[in-house]
C-alpha cells in the first residue's frame, strides 16, 4: 500500500515555491479526492437534487436519468475504441520505437514534464484522442527511463492538451459543427447560419490564446516538478512498467497458421484503405477527423504495422484493462445530461448568464457558464448544442462576433477538464493511476488557466469593435 507523505520542507529544498505548492496540492488531493466513479455518482445526485429544486418531481427526474443512461452508449464505445485502437497502433514496433526515441530527449524531471506537456498540447491541436493515448504512453516511457521524474507531475503534463488548447484546434466540436450545415440543428442554423472555420478556428485571436496557454502551461509544468529527492517514480506509485509483449514469431500448431499469416492482414487493410479513400474523395480530407473514421484509420494502421493478426490481437488484449473506467462511468454522465436538458436546468442557467451580460462582459460570462456546465456535462459537442441557441442569440443581440463567440466557448469549455475525471479516464487507464494522483498538479494549472483565459477572452473581444 502506498503511503502518502506530507511535504514539510521549504521551497529551496523542493526546487521552487511552485514545486512546493504542487507537492502540497498533490498530497492533499491524494488524501481527500474521491475515486472518479464516486465523483460521478455525486454529480448525479447534485443534478438530481437541482432538477427537483426547480420544480420537477423526483419520479420524473429519475425517469430522465434512466433514459439518459443509454444516450452515451455509442460515444462510450467510441472512447473505448479510441483507447484500444490508439494503444494498439502506438505499441506497434515502428511507432513504439519513435516513442522510445522521443523519451530520450528530456534530460531531467523538469524538462520531462515540460516536454510531455508540449507534446500533449501540440498533438491535441490536431486530435484530442491522439493526444490522450500517445501522451499517456510517452509519459510512461519517459518516467520509466528517468528515475528522477515524478510520475504524477509528468502524467498530469500528458493531460494538458485536453485540459487547455484542444478545442482551439482541428478537432474542435463546436467549430466543426458550426461549419457543417448538415450537422446543425435547425434551431441553431436559423440564428447564426453557417460559420466557416476561417471565422472561428482561423481567427488570430484564438491562435494567440493557444500560443499563450502552451507557453504558460509548459512553464508551470517545468517549475512545479519537484527536486529528485521528492519525486515519486512509477514504482513508488505502485505502477509496474510493462513494455509491449511480442509473442512467438512462428506458429507451433497447424491451426495457428492463419493467426500468423500477413495475407489476412493485407486483405483487411486493403478493404479499409479503399473505404477511407472513397470517404475522403466524397466528403473531403476533414472527414478523417470524425471519430468513427479516425478510429477506423487507427485500427487499419495498427493492424498493418503489427503485420500479423496474432500480434495485433495481443496488443488489443493489453489495452482492454485501460477502458474499465470509461465503460462504467460514461453512462452515468449520459443520465446527467438528460436530466439537465429535459428539466430545463441547463436552459435556466444559460438564461441567467446571458441576461446579466453586456457587449463587453459577454465573453467572460459565457466562459464562466461554459466552464461551470462542463463540470456536469463534460462533452464539448453535446454541451455546445445545449448552449448554442441561447448564446448565439444573445451574441447577435449584443453585436458580438459570432465566430469569436464560438472561440470563446472553445477556449473556456476545456477549463473544467483540468479537474474533471471524465476525460482523464483514458489517460489514467494507460498510466495505471487514479484521478487523485494527478489532479493536484492539474489543479495548479487550473488555478492559473481560469483567470488567464477569462482575461484573454475579455481583452481580445475589444479587437472586434
Amino acid at each position: 500500500m502506498i503511503q502518502s507523505r506530507r511535504v514539510k520542507t521549504d521551497s529551496t529544498s523542493v526546487g521552487s515555491w511552485l514545486a512546493a505548492l504542487g507537492l502540497r496540492l498533490s498530497d492533499w488531493f491524494e488524501r481527500w479526492f474521491p475515486d472518479a466513479f464516486a465523483l460521478a455518482i455525486v454529480a448525479v445526485i447534485i443534478v438530481f437534487a437541482a432538477c427537483i429544486a426547480i420544480g420537477n418531481s423526483p419520479i420524473q427526474a429519475a425517469q430522465w436519468f434512466g433514459a439518459g443512461f443509454w444516450d452515451l452508449v455509442a460515444f462510450t464505445m467510441q472512447m473505448t475504441m479510441i483507447i484500444i485502437s490508439g494503444y494498439a497502433l502506438a505499441t506497434a514496433p515502428p511507432v513504439y520505437a519513435i516513442i522510445r526515441r522521443m523519451a530520450t530527449i528530456p534530460k531531467n524531471g523538469k524538462s520531462a514534464a515540460a516536454f510531455v506537456g508540449l507534446f500533449s498540447m501540440l498533438s491535441s491541436l490536431v486530435s484530442w484522442s491522439f493526444s490522450l493515448v500517445f501522451s499517456g504512453l510517452l509519459a510512461r516511457e519517459v518516467t520509466h527511463r528517468m528515475r528522477a521524474a515524478d510520475y504524477r507531475a509528468v502524467g498530469a503534463a500528458g493531460y494538458l492538451g485536453v485540459g487547455s488548447v484542444w478545442a482551439l484546434g482541428l478537432s474542435s466540436s463546436a467549430a466543426l459543427l458550426m461549419a457543417t450545415p448538415g450537422s446543425l440543428p435547425p434551431s441553431i442554423l436559423q440564428i447564426s447560419g453557417v460559420i466557416p472555420l476561417s471565422q472561428s478556428l482561423g481567427l488570430w485571436q484564438g491562435m494567440l490564446i493557444a500560443a499563450i496557454l502552451i507557453i504558460v502551461s509548459m512553464l508551470i509544468s517545468f517549475h512545479s516538478h519537484p527536486a529528485p529527492a521528492y519525486a515519486r517514480d512509477m514504482e513508488a506509485m505502485g505502477v509496474k512498467y510493462e513494455p509491449p509483449v511480442v509473442g512467438a514469431r512462428k506458429p507451433h500448431k497447424p491451426g495457428e497458421w492463419l493467426e500468423y499469416s500477413p495475407v489476412l492482414t493485407l486483405a483487411i487493410v486493403f478493404f479499409g484503405v479503399v473505404y477511407l479513400i472513397r470517404e475522403v474523395a466524397d466528403k473531403g480530407p476533414s472527414v478523417i477527423l470524425e471519430l468513427n473514421h479516425y478510429i477506423f484509420a487507427f485500427l487499419i494502421a495498427g493492424l498493418l504495422l503489427h503485420w500479423r493478426p496474432r500480434f495485433f490481437a495481443q496488443a488489443v488484449s493489453a489495452a482492454v484493462p485501460s477502458v474499465a473506467g470509461v465503460l462504467i462511468q460514461y453512462p452515468l454522465y449520459g443520465g446527467i445530461v438528460k436530466m439537465m436538458t429535459e428539466s430545463g436546468l441547463a436552459r435556466q442557467l444559460a438564461h441567467f448568464f446571458v441576461a446579466v451580460s453586456t457587449h463587453y462582459t459577454f465573453p467572460v460570462l459565457v466562459g464562466m457558464y461554459s466552464a461551470f456546465l462542463g463540470l456536469f456535462v463534460p462533452s464539448a459537442g453535446g454541451k455546445w448544442l445545449i448552449e448554442a441557441p441561447y448564446i448565439l442569440e444573445a451574441a447577435k443581440a449584443l453585436h458580438v462576433h459570432l465566430g469569436w463567440t464560438v472561440q470563446t466557448y472553445n477556449a473556456t469549455e476545456a477549463l473544467a477538464n483540468l479537474i474533471h475525471p471524465f476525460w482523464m479516464l483514458p489517460l489514467l487507464g494507460i498510466l495505471g493511476l487514479k484521478a487523485r494522483d494527478i489532479v493536484g498538479y492539474s489543479m495548479l494549472q487550473f488555478a492559473v488557466h481560469v483567470p488567464l483565459v477569462l482575461f484573454l477572452v475579455w481583452l481580445l473581444n475589444y479587437t472586434f469593435l
